[in-house]
């Protein structure tokens, strides 16, 4: 017999029991365990905006669900706002603990590797299980002597060529009637094709040749299939180029209505065969790609089943150190196929974004492991390229999100305090950087990263003006001041505390000099607390050898490359170098763009019109003389005599 015990609680007949049962009730759930709630507002923050597949798990990483997207970001946003959520989503949202994100070329290819993903995984919360049969292929009845091309769904059971398939069956209607408007293909099943005694209407209406009748040879109908497959396959430049052609001639004989008919089906057609990389031929193929950031590396690998991408997976080795991609490919390929993993892989190529060391013996080695031939490939062209840049952004988005996650940026702030020996953890980096063209069009940058990464939200430009073009150290010392004076102040007066709050070190893109500013600047306005350092650059200005210069007085200072802390540091120095340089741009086109006509006071858009319709453009306004522009309607005398002074002065 089983043992009850039962635990008696004495309460005192005094009390009040609707005043203690609350405080007992408080007690006994506190000792619940919990779980851990997902963080998606830093997830967001490092979500792509590109189209693609996004997979959510729960606690024990199961897959929960599978979604597709045009843009990853704001669709997986959706299920986090507060309100208008359905409540199988809701239900969902609670259990979600890890979401994985797959980017895609095109909306089109997220909506099949979803599909295979769903019929590979069947998750709990994809309802609506649509198969691969239900999507469209287009069918070339190749065995016939007068094969036929349509739209075909389910199973491949019948002799001939199958295209797809595609993600929508209107398009694929819609380009079959232009496909046979264009060669005349025949549209009829075999068994009204065989008992005709005269032509149908379709041969009437000029959309068949009629070769039920034999109106037409084999061979050039055959020619006509030829040129409608090498369309429907890719190879169809030269029909575009042809109906370019007949495009403009139509155009010059004024008949813009065949024209319009011409430009419609061109678009269409390339619209709808686009060439799907998420499907291929009928290959088993890996996709294995590799993206190194120092010391940390990202591998992709793509499962190809019979053509169909059935998803990808990350993994993130652990490197003693910076290796190059080939070096980490060689240990992974080596590991992943010649390990337990790799003995369950149906796999007939393997293809590489890098070369791998003595890629024969690695061939034979996976080959005999296997036990039926592999290829390694890695110069691929045509689709297969394509594959591989796929993997390759995604394993660059991959690593990217890993190291801006929590764990990953308080690992590179923890590794730059033991570097700079510094007594507490910096939780606010700084980062200032100069970007002129021969000094045209100034703009001083400032970026702030914290624990959570790149905090964007406190980010700087300066347009430096007064100053002689092209001197970077006033353009520094001029941002600096305009910085840390307006910080100051919003400080000292308690205004916005997060927006006031001073750096715990302050990276000065450049050397001696450039930190010689900043540390008169810190000076003047009293600021102590702040970590100066400069990131100059290395001998021959190359990448990876770069120093810091201190302003304490410590020696310079060389990082390895494999240091995370080293790492954090040029990330830190290129967004801010990356964030000037976007800022001078916009600067410098926008001067371009605009006229010096539109800086004269009381030359208004009207008048500004009239001189350029007048004098034929700027290039007739500019030599004018003062009589020349007083006749223009709506210019007097005056007026005419700024606009000349103000033109010569340009």
């Amino acid at each position: 017999m089983t043992e009850l015990k039962v635990k008696v609680v004495v309460l005192n007949p005094k009390a009040k029991i609707h005043k203690l049962l609350p405080l007992w009730l408080n007690t006994r759930m506190s000792a619940l365990p919990t779980e851990p709630v997902f963080d998606f507002e830093h997830f967001l923050k490092h979500v792509s905006n590109h189209a693609g597949v996004y997979r959510m798990y729960d606690l024990n990483q199961n897959l929960l669900y599978v979604g597709k997207a045009k843009n990853l970001k704001k669709r997986l946003s959706s299920y986090f706002r507060k309100t208008g959520l359905s409540i199988k989503t809701t239900a969902l949202v609670k259990k979600i603990q890890q979401i994985e994100v797959t980017i895609t070329h095109t909306e089109s290819e997220a909506l099949l590797l979803e599909s295979n993903l769903i019929k590979e995984n069947q998750p709990p919360y994809n309802i609506l299980l649509r198969d691969d049969k239900s999507y469209p292929y287009i069918y070339i009845s190749s065995q016939d002597a007068y094969p036929q091309i349509v739209l075909h769904r389910g199973a491949k059971r019948k002799k001939g060529k199958y295209l797809g398939p595609f993600p929508g069956a209107g398009a694929v209607r819609d380009s079959l009637q232009f496909i046979h408007k264009l060669f005349k293909i025949r549209t009829c099943e075999d068994s009204y094709f065989s008992n005709r005694s005269r032509p149908c209407l379709q041969y009437q209406i000029k959309r068949c040749t009629a070769p039920c009748m034999a109106y037409i040879s084999e061979a050039r109908y055959q020619a006509d299939i030829n040129h409608a497959m090498m369309f429907l396959e890719g190879k169809s430049n030269l029909l575009i180029e042809n109906l370019v052609e007949q495009m403009e001639v139509a155009a010059e004989k004024l008949d813009f209505e065949k024209a319009a008919i011409n430009r419609d089906q061109i678009r269409m057609l390339q619209k709808v065969v686009e060439k799907q990389y998420i499907s291929g031929d009928d290959r088993d193929v890996d996709i294995v790609a590799c993206y190194c950031n120092g010391s940390q590396a990202c591998v992709q690998v793509f499962f190809i089943r019979e053509g169909r991408n059935l998803g990808n997976r990350s993994y993130f080795p652990k490197l003693p150190e910076a290796l190059s991609e080939t070096e980490v490919l060689s240990n992974f390929i080596s590991q992943y196929y010649l390990q337990q993993q790799g003995a369950q892989q149906q796999t007939s190529e393997i293809i590489l974004s890098h070369e791998v060391d003595d890629m024969q013996a690695m061939q034979q080695a996976i080959t005999e492991r296997l036990g039926h031939k592999i290829r390694l490939s890695y110069q691929v062209r045509s689709d297969r390229a394509r594959w591989i840049t796929m993997a390759l952004n995604n394993a660059q988005s991959a690593l990217k999100a890993r190291m801006n996650s929590r764990s990953g940026m308080l690992k590179r702030f923890e590794a730059l305090q033991k570097i700079l020996q510094l007594d507490e953890l910096p939780t606010r980096l700084e980062c200032f950087d100069i970007s002129h063209t021969f000094g045209e069009a100034t703009v001083a940058s400032c970026v702030v990263f914290t624990l959570e990464g790149a905090y964007k939200q406190d980010y700087r430009r300066f347009n430096i003006e007064g100053i002689e073009p092209g001197d970077d150290y006033a353009a520094m010392r001029q941002a600096l001041q305009r910085r840390y004076t307006s910080l100051k102040k919003s400080k000292d007066k308690k205004e916005n505390e997060s927006a006031a709050k001073m750096p715990d070190i302050l990276f000065i893109d450049g050397g001696k000099g450039q930190l010689r500013q900043a540390v008169e600047v810190m000076d003047q306005l009293q600021i102590d607390e702040v970590l100066l350092i400069g990131v100059a650059k290395g001998e021959g200005r190359k990448a990876g050898l770069e120093k810091l210069v201190f302003s304490d007085g410590r020696e310079d200072l060389y990082l390895p490359e494999d240091s995370i802390a080293f790492h954090l540091i040029l990330n830190v120095r290129d967004e801010a170098h990356r964030f000037a340089i976007s800022g001078h741009r916009a600067k410098r086109d926008k001067a371009r763009r605009t006229s010096p006509l539109e800086a004269i006071p009381g030359l208004g858009p009207k008048r500004r019109q009239n001189l350029i319709k007048h004098f034929g453009g700027m290039q007739g306004v500019k030599p004018a003389g003062v009589e020349d522009l007083a006749k223009v309607p709506g210019i007097s005398r005056n007026l005419a005599q700024i606009i000349y002074d103000v033109l010569r002065s340009e």
